[in-house]
C-alpha cells in the first residue's frame, strides 16, 4: 500500500477515525489496533511477508527477555548471537543469496577459468526487510548493553516492530525513543494533527511533483547515455539527485506526519542535506536514522575515532562499504559507499569532520559557503551515478562521457524549465526552514496564507498523481 495511493487515503481515514474514537483510551487495545492495522498495511503487498516479520518479532522479543533474566556473560553473548544470526541470516538469504551465487559464478568463470552454470533462487524480496531488521536488532543490542530494559508486553513490542508509518522505509527507530510512546497515555492534540497533515502534504509534493516528474527524464538519459553529450549526462545525474531526495525524504516526511496523526513522534531523517558544506556534514543530514545506526552499532564498536588516525580512517571506510552493501545486492552500491569513503577522507585527515555543526546560517550564503555547497552537491551527484546505474561498467562509461563528450546538445528536451522551477521552489522552502521545511517559517506567516500554500501543494499532488502511482525507490532496499 503506497502512501501516494487512494487505498492509503481510505486506510488512513479509517485507522485515524477508529483510533481516536474507540481505542485510544485503553493502552492494550490501542496497541493491538495499531498492530492489526500495521499487519494489514504490510500484508497489502504480499501476505506471505507477514510470517517473516512475525518470526523476527518473536525471536527478538524472546531473546530480549532472556538476556535481561541472566547475569551470565557467556549466556548473554550466546543469546545476542542467536538474534544476530537469525536477523542477519534472514536478511542475507532474501536480499543477498542470488548476489553471492552470481558473484561466485562470475569469479569461477572469469578469474579461475572454470565453467560454472549456477542458477538463481526464486526469492521474493520482502518489502522493508532491511529497515525492520535493523530496528529489531538495535532493540536486542541495547538490552545486551544495558541501555534499555525489555518490555514484557508482546503486543506492545510487535506494534513497535511493525508500526506502519515507518515500517517499509524508515526512519529506523530506536526502542529508547519509540517503544515508550506505545506505553504512554494518548490524547488527540490539534497541533499534532495539523503538523502531521502539513508534513503529509509536503511529503506528497516532494514525491509526486518532484521525484515522479524527474524520473522520466532520468530514465531516458540513463537508458540512452551513450548517445548523449556531457551537458545532458550532467543533467541526468543532477535530476537523479533530486529524484531520490524527493522520493526518500518525501516518504520520511509522510511517515513522520502519519505517525504524528496518531500521537507518535518519529526522529528526523533528513535535514536539508543538499545545503551541506562538506561530505561529513552531508552524512549528518542524509538518512540520519541509518547513519546514526551505523555510527552506534558498527563505527563505535570498531573503535570509532578513539584509536590511531589510520585506524579511524579504516573504520570510516568499513562503515561506508557496509552502508553501500546494505542498500542492495549490486557492486554499484559498494562502489558508491567506497566513493563516499574517499570523499570524506580529506575531511577526516585534517580533522574538519565536525567543522560544520551549526545551523545558524545567513539568509544569503557567502561566496565561499556557496562554493562549498556546490562542490559537495557535485560530489554527491557523482556518487548517485553509480547508485542509479545498472552496473559499475555502465557508471564508469557514463562518467567517461561527462568528460569526453563536451559539446552542446542538438535539442533541450532534457531541460524542462517548469520542473527546475519546482525544484527551485522546494529548495527555497527548505533553505528558509532549514529543517522540517516548510514547517518552521510557515508558522510565522498569516494563517490564511498557510492554508493557500498547502492547498496549492495539494492541488499540485492531485494534478500530477493522474500520471499513476509510482513506488518509492527505497522500497527495493
Amino acid at each position: 500500500m503506497l502512501f501516494n495511493s487512494l487505498n492509503f487515503l481510505y486506510f488512513i481515514l479509517f485507522a485515524f477515525t477508529s483510533y481516536w474514537t474507540i481505542f485510544y483510551r485503553n493502552r492494550r487495545l490501542r496497541n493491538l489496533f495499531l498492530l492489526v492495522a500495521s499487519y494489514i498495511f504490510y500484508g497489502w503487498w504480499d501476505f506471505r511477508f507477514l510470517g517473516l516479520i512475525a518470526f523476527s518479532t518473536i525471536v527478538d522479543y524472546t531473546v530480549g527477555r532472556s538476556i535481561s533474566k541472566t547475569n551470565s556473560g557467556g549466556r548473554r553473548k550466546w543469546l545476542l548471537t542467536v538474534s544476530l544470526i537469525v536477523n542477519l541470516g534472514l536478511l542475507g538469504y532474501f536480499k543477498y543469496a542470488n548476489f553471492f551465487i552470481a558473484s561466485f559464478a562470475s569469479f569461477c568463470n572469469e578469474i579461475l577459468g572454470l565453467e560454472s552454470n549456477l542458477g538463481s533462487l526464486a526469492i521474493i524480496l520482502p518489502v522493508g526487510i532491511s529497515f525492520y531488521t535493523f530496528q529489531t536488532l538495535s532493540y536486542t543490542i541495547d538490552i545486551y548493553l544495558n541501555r534499555i530494559k525489555p518490555t514484557s508486553d508482546f503486543i506492545e513490542f510487535a506494534a513497535f516492530v511493525s508500526f506502519f508509518p515507518q515500517l517499509v522505509a524508515g526512519p529506523i527507530e530506536r526502542a529508547s525513543n519509540l517503544l515508550p510512546q506505545f506505553q504512554s497515555k494518548k490524547a488527540f492534540r490539534y497541533k499534532d494533527g495539523s503538523e502531521g497533515m502539513r508534513l503529509l502534504v509536503w511529503g506528497l509534493f516532494k514525491k509526486t511533483v518532484i521525484a515522479d516528474n524527474c524520473a522520466p527524464y532520468v530514465n531516458q538519459i540513463f537508458e540512452n547515455y551513450q548517445d548523449q553529450p556531457a551537458p545532458v549526462l550532467l543533467m541526468g545525474g543532477i535530476l537523479f539527485g533530486f529524484q531520490i531526495y524527493g522520493d526518500f525524504s518525501g516518504y520520511s516526511d509522510m511517515a513522520i506526519g502519519t505517525a504524528r496523526l496518531f500521537g507518535f513522534r518519529l526522529m528526523t531523517n533528513f535535514n536539508y542535506p543538499y545545503f551541506s558544506r562538506d561530505v561529513a556534514e552531508f552524512w549528518r543530514r542524509w538518512h540520519i536514522s541509518l547513519s546514526t545506526w551505523f555510527r552506534d552499532y558498527l563505527y563505535i564498536p570498531l573503535g570509532g575515532s578513539r584509536l590511531t588516525k589510520n585506524r579511524t580512517l579504516f573504520n570510516v571506510a568499513i562503515v561506508f562499504l557496509v552502508s553501500g552493501f546494505w542498500h542492495g545486492p549490486n557492486w554499484t552500491f559498494i562502489v558508491w559507499g567506497g566513493l563516499h569513503a574517499l570523499f570524506i577522507m580529506p575531511v577526516m585527515v585534517f580533522d574538519l569532520n565536525r567543522k560544520h555543526l551549526d545551523d545558524k546560517r545567513a539568509l544569503i550564503p557567502k561566496p565561499m559557503e556557496m562554493g562549498q555547497i556546490l562542490l559537495t552537491f557535485l560530489l554527491v551527484c557523482v556518487g548517485w551515478i553509480f547508485f542509479r546505474a545498472p552496473s559499475v561498467a555502465v557508471a564508469i562509461d557514463y562518467l567517461n562521457g561527462l568528460v569526453s563528450k563536451v559539446q552542446l546538445p542538438e535539442n533541450f528536451y532534457f531541460f524542462p524549465p517548469w520542473l527546475l522551477a519546482l525544484i527551485g521552489f522546494m529548495l527555497i522552502c527548505e533553505w528558509c526552514g532549514k529543517n522540517n521545511a516548510p514547517e518552521k517559517w510557515m508558522g510565522e506567516i498569516p494563517t490564511w496564507l498557510r492554508y493557500v500554500f498547502y492547498l496549492g501543494l495539494f492541488v499540485l499532488w492531485i494534478f500530477y498523481s493522474a500520471n499513476g502511482e509510482e513506488e518509492f525507490i527505497y522500497f527495493q532496499f
